[in-house]
C-alpha cells in the first residue's frame, strides 16, 4: 500500500518526535512502581503531590471576541481564550492559578479539545500538529485511569503539547476555525441528506454548512452513525480519521454536547483531507477497499454476532494477513463469520496481528495499526447499525495488510512472529519484578516482551504492569503518540479473548516507556505551577 506525499511527511515528522529510548539508567523497586499512595509518588520523583491544589480571575479583555473567529459556548469561550492567549512558558501557570480558584477539570478538558479544533488545522494531513486534538481523549483516558492526586499531569502534559501545535500552525499559514456561512446552512429537514451529499462529493464547504446545521437540530447518535462510516472509509493519513471520529466522540460524552459544533466542523474537515483530485471522481487506492466492502458486507449472515469463539479461526486469519490482500483478508473474514465464527474471535486476530507489526518494526506505521485498531473497535461497539457494524470490522481487516505493505518502505521489517513471544528455556526462573521488566525493555526490548509474556503467564498482575507503565508515561513521554498509544493498548487489553490478551500486551510493550531514559520536565512545571 502506497503511502500519500503528505502521509510520508507525516511519518517522517513523527520519527522526529517518537521518544528516544536512551539515558541513564533509574533503578527502582517493585513497591516504587506502584501509583496507588503517596509513597510510590515520591519514589517516582513526584514529590509531594499536595502541590495540585491552591490561583486568578477572569480579566474583561477575555470577554471580548474577533467576529472573524467562529464563537464557542459563552460558558467556555473565556477559559478557551486563556489558552489561546498565554504563552507557553506561562500557561500551566495561568491554568493551575484558575483551578484553585474553582475551574473544573471538565472545563479544563472543553477547552481544551475547543482551543485545539478552533486553531489547529488538521492539514496537510490528519496528523502532524493536529495531534494536540487527537490525544485529548488519551490523555483524558490517563487521567481516568489515575489515582486522583496524579490526574491533573496528563491533561497539563497536553495544554503544553496544544501550545507547541498552535505555534507551529501559526507558523505554517494561521489558521483559525472561521464563523459558519449562515446562509448556507440548510433548514433541519434537508441537512442530514445535504452532509451525506457533501461527504460523497468531497466538497468541504457544503459539508461545513450541513453539518453545522445537523449538529444544531440532530442527535448525538445519528450523528456519529454517520462519522463512524465517514471516518473508515479511507486508508489516508494513516489510520487518524477514525481515531478522530472516535475520541472527538468520547470526549463530547464528557465534556457536553453544548460544545459540540465547532468539534464537528473540524471532524468533518478532516475527514475530507486527501491529495490530488477529487476522490469520488477517481479508483484511488485509499478508496477502493471501502468500495468493496460496502457492497460485501450484505453477504455476512443476519446472525453474524451469535458465532462461537474459535482460536483454530484466530491463527488462520494471522496467518493470512501475514502474506495475503487486504481483499484475501476481507473474504476470510466474511467466510469465517459465515460459518459460525464469533465476531470476538476475529477482533482478537486483528489486535494481535497489529501487535505483531510492532514487533516486526517498533515505529509511527505499525503503532498507527494499533491505534487505529482501536479506534475502529471503538467505533464497532458504540454503532447501533448493524450495516455499519459489519463495514468497520471489515474495514479494519482491510487496513492491517495496507500497514503490513507501508512498513516495507521504512526499513528492515523483521520476520518473525507472536510465536517469538515464548519464553526461552531457563532452568529454575523466578517470574521476573516489574520494575526489572521497564530496565530490561530499555536494553533490549524483544528480551522485555518474552519476560512480560512469562510474567503474565506466572500469574503476574497485569494491572501493576500497567499503572506502572502508565507512571513512566507521565515522567518520560515527551510525544503525542506516548498517551496515545498506551492509552488504546491498556484499554484494548482486556478487549482482547483471555486467550490472546497477553501475547497482545507483550507485543506492544516495545513502544511504551522504559526505565532509562530521561524525565522529562512535566511533573517539575506542574508542581511549579501549582506551588
Amino acid at each position: 500500500m502506497a503511502i500519500a506525499a503528505s502521509e510520508v511527511a507525516e511519518v517522517a515528522w513523527a520519527d522526529t518526535e517518537l521518544p528516544r529510548r536512551t539515558g541513564m539508567t533509574m533503578h527502582v523497586t517493585r513497591r516504587e512502581m506502584l501509583i496507588g499512595g503517596a509513597a510510590a509518588s515520591a519514589a517516582w520523583g513526584l514529590g509531594d503531590i499536595g502541590f495540585l491544589r491552591g490561583m486568578r480571575p477572569v480579566s474583561a479583555a477575555e470577554t471580548e471576541l474577533d467576529p472573524k473567529v467562529v464563537r464557542l459556548d459563552p460558558s467556555i469561550e473565556p477559559v478557551v481564550r486563556l489558552l489561546e492567549e498565554s504563552p507557553r512558558e506561562r500557561l500551566l501557570e495561568e491554568v493551575a492559578g484558575r483551578i484553585r480558584k474553582g475551574l473544573s477539570y471538565r472545563d479544563v478538558l472543553a477547552a481544551l479539545l475547543l482551543a485545539g479544533v478552533r486553531n489547529v488545522e488538521p492539514r496537510p494531513a490528519v496528523g502532524f500538529k493536529f495531534h494536540a486534538v487527537l490525544v485529548v481523549n488519551s490523555a483524558h483516558l490517563a487521567s481516568l485511569a489515575s489515582p486522583p492526586e496524579h490526574r491533573w499531569l496528563p491533561i497539563f502534559w497536553a495544554l503544553d503539547y496544544f501550545k507547541n501545535s498552535q505555534s507551529q500552525d501559526e507558523r505554517d499559514r494561521g489558521w483559525t476555525m472561521p464563523p459558519v456561512d449562515e446562509a448556507a446552512v440548510p433548514p433541519a429537514h434537508k441537512a442530514r441528506q445535504a452532509f451525506i451529499d457533501a461527504m460523497d462529493n468531497w466538497d468541504e464547504s457544503a459539508a461545513d454548512a450541513a453539518i453545522a446545521g445537523l449538529s444544531r437540530t440532530a442527535g448525538a447518535n445519528e450523528i456519529y452513525e454517520l462519522f463512524f462510516r465517514y471516518g473508515a472509509r479511507d486508508f489516508r493519513s494513516i489510520g487518524h480519521k477514525a481515531i478522530f471520529v472516535a475520541n472527538s466522540w468520547r470526549t463530547l460524552q464528557s465534556i457536553g454536547w453544548q460544545h459540540a459544533e465547532p468539534v464537528l466542523r473540524s471532524l468533518a474537515y478532516a475527514l475530507l483531507n486527501h491529495d490530488g483530485t477529487n476522490p469520488a471522481e477517481r479508483d484511488d487506492e485509499a478508496d477502493r477497499a471501502g468500495r468493496r466492502n460496502s457492497e460485501l458486507a450484505s453477504t455476512i449472515r443476519e446472525d453474524w454476532l451469535d458465532g462461537q469463539a474459535d482460536d483454530g479461526a484466530v491463527e488462520e486469519l494471522l496467518a493470512t494477513m501475514r502474506t495475503e490482500s487486504s481483499d484475501d483478508v476481507c473474504d476470510l473474514v466474511i467466510s469465517l463469520l459465515n460459518k459460525g465464527v464469533s465476531a470476538q474471535s476475529v477482533w482478537d486476530a486483528q489486535f494481535v496481528f497489529s501487535g505483531e507489526l510492532l514487533m516486526r518494526q517498533p515505529g509511527i506505521i505499525a503503532l498507527h495499526s494499533v491505534t487505529t485498531s482501536n479506534a475502529t473497535r471503538f467505533a464497532w461497539q458504540a454503532s447501533g447499525n448493524d450495516e455499519t457494524r459489519r463495514l468497520l470490522m471489515l474495514q479494519n481487516a482491510a487496513f492491517l495488510p495496507m500497514f503490513r505493505e507501508a512498513m516495507k518502505g521504512r526499513g528492515e521489517v523483521k520476520d518473525i512472529t507472536i510465536d517469538a513471544l515464548a519464553s526461552e528455556a531457563k532452568g529454575d526462573d523466578a517470574t521476573p519484578t516489574v520494575d526489572a521488566l521497564f530496565e530490561e525493555l530499555s536494553r533490549d526490548p524483544m528480551s522485555a516482551a518474552r519476560q512480560v509474556k512469562s510474567y503474565l503467564g506466572g500469574q503476574g498482575s497485569a494491572q501493576e504492569l500497567i499503572d506502572a507503565s502508565r507512571v513512566l508515561v507521565f515522567l518520560k513521554g515527551d510525544d503525542a503518540h506516548d498517551y496515545k498509544f498506551s492509552s488504546a493498548v491498556f484499554e484494548d487489553y482486556s478487549q482482547v479473548s483471555p486467550r490472546w490478551r497477553d501475547t497482545f500486551l507483550a507485543s506492544n510493550v516495545f513502544q511504551l516507556q522504559g526505565a532509562v531514559q530521561p524525565d522529562n520536565d512535566l511533573v517539575q512545571r506542574t508542581r511549579a505551577a501549582f506551588g
